[in-house]
This record gives C-alpha cells, structure tokens and sequence, in this order.
C-alpha cells in the first residue's frame, strides 16, 4: 500500500519496529522511521496529524493494531484503515472509529476459491453481503456475438458495467447492446450473489 500511494504522487510516511523493512522500503516512499507506532509520543513527534489517512497494517498483534488505531483517531486523522485478524477484532476496530476494516486474508481466499470453482472468474470484490462486482473472462462461444445476443440480464440477471480487451487495453464503458464481443474481452459484471453464481458455472 505504501509503495503504491508513492507511485501515485502521495506523500508517504512509513513507520514499522523492523529495522530491515525500513531500510527495504526507504528509497520507495517520502519518509521511512523505525519507530513503534504503539507510542503516543512517538506518533506525535513524527507529525502523523498532518496526515489525512493512516494505514494500520499491524498483523498478529491484535492489542498493538487496537491501540495505534485508538490513539491515530484521538489525534484527529480524518480516516483511519485497519487491517483486521477475524471478526471479533474487526468489531472492536469499528468500536474505537476505524473508518474501513479489510481482512486481506480472507478476501484473497475467497478470490482464490472462486478462480477455482470457475476459471473464467478473474477478479471477485464483494460491496454487501447481497451484491458483488466479477471480472469474467469471456468464453469462447461468446467471442463475434453481440451483447444483445448473449443476453445477460434475462440469463443471469446480471449487468454488464465495462468490457476490456486484453489484447488492446480498451475499455468500453457501459457497452451498448450492439458492442461486439471479442477475443481476449474481460467483462465486469455486477449483481446479486445468487444471480452470478448462475454466471460462475458457465464454462463452456
């Protein structure tokens, strides 16, 4: 995440009690301290309240991640992320005022076992409980027909919000009905959790 916002033209200040994971990380972000981010004092003097969001990525210890959130709140940081062990410890998270709790784990493990179930499933981000977007490689007897033809919404009960071609990199934002399908397209597709279930078992 912290090498990413850099890339993005984000100022970045990274702050970790590992001394190798500083020195790792340094020449890839704005400011790199060896510091423990579980100390008031410490927060403080390294200026995080000029900050707009703080990233709590604190893995195994649940009290360390809890109280660096805590203390990263009270000093006035707009938005808080926090990385979360299991939902109990997401639950206290969003008691103390974490903004967004993620549970990377989890969400690559349930990315990972739906690429298995079907493997033209790409890319899977659940927004609720009820509804997530999918990116759908598309199958062969799919490939000249248009999207009129294929016929999601009636199928599947699904929509298609973008197409991109991975041969090109195009992307055709909301697709009419007469926008062809080729070869190497990747549908984003968005709708029920049961609807695209349907959408997963087509393979052929």
């Amino acid at each position: 995440v912290a090498e990413r916002l850099s890339q993005l033209g984000q100022e970045v200040l990274a702050i970790d009690t590992d001394e190798e994971a500083i020195q790792k990380i340094s020449a890839k972000v704005t400011h790199a301290v060896t510091a423990d981010a579980t100390d008031e004092n410490v927060l403080r003097s390294l200026g995080v309240r000029n900050f707009d969001v703080a990233v709590v990525a604190i893995g195994a210890d649940i009290q360390s991640s809890i109280m660096t959130t805590l203390m990263l709140k009270e000093m006035g940081i707009r938005y808080v992320v926090a990385k979360a062990q299991n939902e109990l410890h997401a639950r206290v998270l969003m008691k103390i005022g974490a903004d967004k709790i993620v549970f990377p784990e989890r969400d690559m493990g349930e990315r990972v076992a739906r690429n298995l179930i079907s493997t033209n499933i790409l890319d899977y981000i659940e927004l609720s409980e009820e509804h997530s977007i999918i990116e759908y490689a598309v199958p062969e007897s799919w490939i000249g027909k248009a999207l009129r033809n294929i016929n999601m919404r009636a199928k599947y009960g699904v929509t298609v919000v973008a197409i991109r071609n991975a041969g090109d990199e195009s992307i055709n934002i909301s697709p009419k009905a007469d926008s062809e399908i080729k070869g190497g397209d990747v549908m984003i597709v968005i709708g029920d959790n049961s609807d695209l279930k349907k959408l997963e078992r087509k393979t052929e």
